[in-house]
Parts: C-alpha cells; sequence; structure tokens
C-alpha cells in the first residue's frame, strides 16, 4: 500500500474541490482492485496522516462515495468496499461464470427446486401446452457469501427433468446434457421489494431492485428456460457499450 499512497493524493493546484478529487481518485483505485469485496479501507484518519489531507476532506470523500454504493460502514468495525457487479449486457454469461471472471467466490442457497404446472406466463414464454409441467428453480444467488440476488428459473421437464440434479450452475447442467443456451434475450425494469424479497434479499421492505426477466434459447432457436432475477440495486451495474 506505502507504494500507493502517492497515486492517492489530491493535486492542490487543481480547482476541484480536495473531496472530490481524493473521491474520484479512491474510486479509481477500488474499481482498480486495491482492495477486495467487503474487505476494510484504511480509516478517515490513516488516509489523513499518510495523504496530508483534513479528516473532514477524509470523511467527505467517503460520504461520496457511500452515495455511489462503493463503500458501506458497519457501525463500530469502520468502512468496508461494497461487493459489486458490473454485469455487460452484450454477452451471454451465467452468473458462475461473471463472478468467478470478476474474481468473487460464487455460491448459492436453494430455496426451492420442484415441478409444479407450468403457470399462463410460462405456457406463453415457453410455448408449452396449457396442462404442461415445469421444473421450477429457486435460490439466493451470493457473491462471497453476500446475497446479491434472487434467482428464479423454470425449465420444460423434457429440459431438466430432475430439478434436484442442478448443482452450481445451471448454465453447466445443461452444457452437459446436450441442450446449451446460446442466445437469450433480456428484459430489465426496476421494481420495490415486497416483504417476503425483502427478507429473502437481506434489504428493507420497498427498496428497489432491478428485476432481470430472460428467455433462454438453444441452437435449435428453442425457449428452454425462463429466469427472473431480482438484483440488489446496491451491488450490481448494467454495462452496456455503443457503437457508431
Amino acid at each position: 500500500m506505502d507504494s500507493r499512497w502517492d497515486a492517492l493524493k489530491p493535486e492542490e493546484t487543481s480547482t476541484t474541490p480536495l473531496y472530490l478529487q481524493f473521491a474520484r481518485k479512491l474510486a479509481e483505485a477500488i474499481h482498480a482492485g486495491w482492495w477486495q469485496a467487503d474487505e476494510a479501507l484504511p480509516s478517515e484518519r490513516t488516509f489523513s496522516e499518510e495523504l496530508g489531507i483534513s479528516r473532514v476532506t477524509a470523511r467527505k470523500a467517503l460520504d461520496v462515495l457511500l452515495e455511489q454504493g462503493l463503500i458501506r460502514r458497519r457501525h463500530g468495525s469502520g468502512t468496508f468496499i461494497t461487493p459489486r457487479l458490473e454485469q455487460p449486457l452484450s454477452r451471454l454469461t451465467s452468473f458462475t461464470e461473471m463472478l468467478k471472471m470478476k474474481g468473487f467466490e460464487p455460491s448459492s442457497v436453494w430455496l426451492s427446486r420442484t415441478v409444479a404446472a407450468a403457470t399462463h406466463e410460462e405456457v406463453i414464454k415457453l410455448g408449452l401446452s396449457p396442462n404442461a409441467q415445469v421444473a421450477r428453480l429457486k435460490r439466493q444467488r451470493l457473491a462471497d457469501g453476500v446475497v446479491m440476488a434472487i434467482e428464479q428459473s423454470s425449465l420444460p421437464l423434457a429440459y431438466l427433468p430432475e430439478p434436484q440434479a442442478v448443482g452450481a450452475s445451471l448454465y453447466a447442467y445443461l452444457d452437459k446434457a446436450g441442450h446449451p443456451i446460446v442466445r437469450a434475450l433480456q428484459h430489465i425494469r426496476a421494481v420495490n421489494a415486497g416483504p417476503e424479497l425483502a427478507a429473502t434479499a437481506g434489504i428493507k421492505p420497498g427498496e428497489a431492485m432491478l428485476l432481470i426477466t430472460r428467455i433462454g434459447y438453444t441452437a435449435e432457436n428453442v425457449a428452454i428456460e425462463l429466469t427472473d432475477t431480482w438484483c440488489r440495486n446496491d451491488y450490481y451495474d448494467f454495462v452496456a457499450e455503443l457503437r457508431r
């Protein structure tokens, strides 16, 4: 860390307020991976002493990052890096694969794995007969032990006859079974968490979440996956690259 303090020092000749300079440099350091998810940041006092800034400047800069969701404070414990995911919208990636690429340790807590009669939405979006049954999976998705999202997937029984057979990755299971998902359509919208969803996600009722509805298709252009993912708004970013 000693060799990197200079990169965090605000420029006194700049007209930008010191706390905003420090906030920008600290945000860049966080994005660059100087600290891991859920790791404690140095204290305001340490920043003040090492960078030659006042504790008020350090506190105001940390407040900016707190508002941006990059850090969080734990009473009596300090300031910690918020686990945060940037998911590109241009590439189909499983949750497990995406987390490993970002250096997180993925895990899941199964809430249910059942066979049930298809709902009207499942019949329409998966092209099923009205009396069809589906395999339905619901789980918490975690990164480094922190709940990032709640996910519910439905698949025709022909492609997932034994829901209990799915391990850490649904896509890995489908790949092994010879039914890989090669493309998907996703719709993203904002929703407010109801009491049950909020309790499962570890947030307050009424807080905003991002709901991603994905329909996954095989190489034969058959829709075999309908997944709703409720993402914590404080931990998730979606990134789209636009070109001319």
